[in-house]
Parts: C-alpha cells; sequence; structure tokens
C-alpha cells in the first residue's frame, strides 16, 4: 500500500530525498519548508530549494514560520499522516508535532550518530580530519538528534572532499535509503537501534571561524579549508586584501606561522607548511595560486595576517 507522508526540508541537501519518495509510489500529502528569505545581490525574496521543486511536481506546500504555534500542529494533525520524512528542514518539532503522524517522524541526518549532532555536521567531520562519516534515519525524539537509528549508511571522507562535494554524496546516499525505510513501515518491519558511544555536536558555523590561524598545524589547516568550501569560505590577509582558500595542500617544510616560504604561496604554519592553490580574491571569481601571482607581487619572508 502507499503511505500518506509529510515531507519537511529546506535546502538542495533535501531535494533528491524528495524526490526518491515521489518515484516510490508514496502518496506526498503535504511538504513543509521554510518560508521564503531574502537572498542575493538585490535581497529578492526567494522560495527553498524544497519549494521550488515541490511547487514544480504539483504538492501541496506550507511554510510556516513556526511549529510552536498550535494552529500550525492543529493542521499537521489534520493530514492524518502515516509518517513524516524530514531532511534539514531547519526548525526544531515539539513532541506533539513528532507525534502527530502515526508513525512519528523519520529524520535523515548526514553523520553516523551520536556523533556529529546538530546543525554542521557535514562541515563539523571534514574540519575535525575525520576520515569516514554517513547518513542515518533515525525516529525523530525530544533532544536534539537523539533518536534510535533505523538505518544506516557509512562513507569514506574523501582527500579531495569539500563541505559542498561531501554534502553532494551524503545527499544522494541518504535519498536512496528512504524506499528501504518506507517498506520496512509497511511490512511493519523496521527496527530501532539505540545510539551508542560518545556523543559530539556539530555547532553552527560562526563566522569568526573562517579566519585561518596560521599558529595551527597546516593538516588541521587544511581540514578547516575543506571543511568550509565553497561557503562561507576560510580566508586570509594578503597584502591587506582578504583572500577566500578554496584548497591548499599539505607539505613538508617549515617557517614561521603565517611567513611566505617561496614564490607560489607556500604559507608557514605552526607545524609544515601549507600551499594556497585555489584561492578567491574579495571582489573576484576563484581563480589558482599560479594566475593570482600574476597580478599580485609577494616576497619571500612576507607575513600574512
Amino acid at each position: 500500500m502507499a503511505l500518506n507522508i509529510v515531507f519537511m526540508g529546506t535546502p538542495d541537501f533535501a531535494v533528491p530525498s524528495l524526490a526518491e519518495i515521489i518515484s516510490s509510489g508514496h502518496n506526498i500529502i503535504r511538504v513543509y519548508t521554510q518560508p521564503p528569505r531574502r537572498a542575493g545581490r538585490g535581497k529578492q525574496l526567494t522560495k527553498s530549494t524544497v519549494h521550488q521543486f515541490a511547487e514544480l511536481m504539483g504538492l501541496p506546500v506550507a511554510t510556516p514560520e513556526s511549529f510552536r504555534k498550535s494552529k500550525v500542529i492543529d493542521e499537521l494533525e489534520e493530514l492524518n499522516a502515516d509518517v513524516a520524512c524530514v531532511v534539514a528542514y531547519g526548525q526544531i518539532l515539539p513532541q506533539r508535532a513528532l507525534d502527530a503522524p502515526e508513525y512519528g517522524c523519520l529524520n535523515l541526518h548526514g553523520s553516523l550518530l551520536p556523533r556529529w549532532r546538530g546543525a554542521a555536521p557535514v562541515q563539523r567531520a571534514i574540519m575535525a580530519g575525520d576520515a569516514q562519516t554517513g547518513v542515518q534515519i533515525m525516529q525523530m525524539a525530544k533532544g536534539l538528534d537523539t533518536g534510535d537509528i533505523l538505518l544506516s549508511e557509512a562513507t569514506d571522507i574523501r582527500p579531495t572532499d569539500t563541505a559542498e562535494t561531501l554534502s553532494q554524496r551524503l545527499s544522494q546516499l541518504g535519498s536512496q535509503m528512504w524506499p528501504r525505510a518506507l517498506g520496512a513501515i509497511e511490512r511493519g518491519a523496521l527496527t530501532p537501534t539505540p545510539q551508542s558511544g560518545e556523543a559530539t555536536y556539530a555547532h553552527k558555523i560562526e563566522k569568526s571561524e573562517a579566519r585561518l590561524d596560521w599558529s595551527r598545524p597546516a593538516r588541521d589547516l587544511e581540514c578547516h579549508i575543506r571543511g568550509l568550501a565553497p561557503f562561507p569560505g576560510a580566508w586570509c590577509d594578503i597584502a591587506g586584501k582578504r583572500v577566500k582558500v578554496h584548497f591548499a595542500t599539505v607539505e613538508d617544510a617549515q617557517g614561521d606561522p603565517g611567513e611566505v616560504l617561496d614564490d607560489r604561496l607556500l604559507i608557514g604554519c605552526g607545524e609544515q607548511a601549507l600551499r594556497l592553490t585555489s584561492i578567491q580574491p574579495a571582489g573576484k571569481s576563484r581563480m589558482t595560486a599560479d594566475d593570482y601571482l600574476r597580478g599580485t607581487t609577494l616576497a619571500v619572508g612576507t607575513r600574512l595576517d
């Protein structure tokens, strides 16, 4: 039988999941997503990616500002949904909302819980230098990402992964899990497994974290750069101007933190050195270090802030 499903999601990460659930033949009776926000240089009100895709598919969309309002939960309860599928929705659901569908709310989370509970699991996994991460579908509970695990898929974090590429891979991997989870609901075969191990928290990325601290080891900074690429982007000051660093490689060289060690953007760190290979000066497009240096002279021995 086809299930009556409420889908909750907002960014690009959630779209493949919605598409897969539609393709699996279940009934999407309503899509919840964040309200339109002002974006771009013109600060125009822009619908979320999920909102745009849902409308393209002819699905009814709701954009409540908050699920803390009783009227919003009343409307959810009136839908008599079998289950809610939640993917990066961006709102905390109170217990009454979690209990509204017959089988509750299932959430797709981009880490191997209990590691990296919270808002930025993909970024934090790369920034911490983790070798592996994954996606899991869990039964949502009142706490922050504390629910029982229903399905899990792991993947290695590649040396070239950025937050963007890893997020895209996890999004696709996670989307393919939904037909299995929903099929298990139909058969009454979902098997919840409590989370085990020490919990870590993927706190929201703060702007203050983006500035590179050259006193840190080069390996840490290389992970930091990839975890913040492309947004908000790690950065440093070069010749008094802000420059985003999209990619860098670690080299076994020594110099003072922030010291320019050669004529190809090798920078000293607390341990070893970091060669900046892909950068973006303020107001310009992303470019290679070689292209950047054609228009910028940076003497060996210069200190970067």
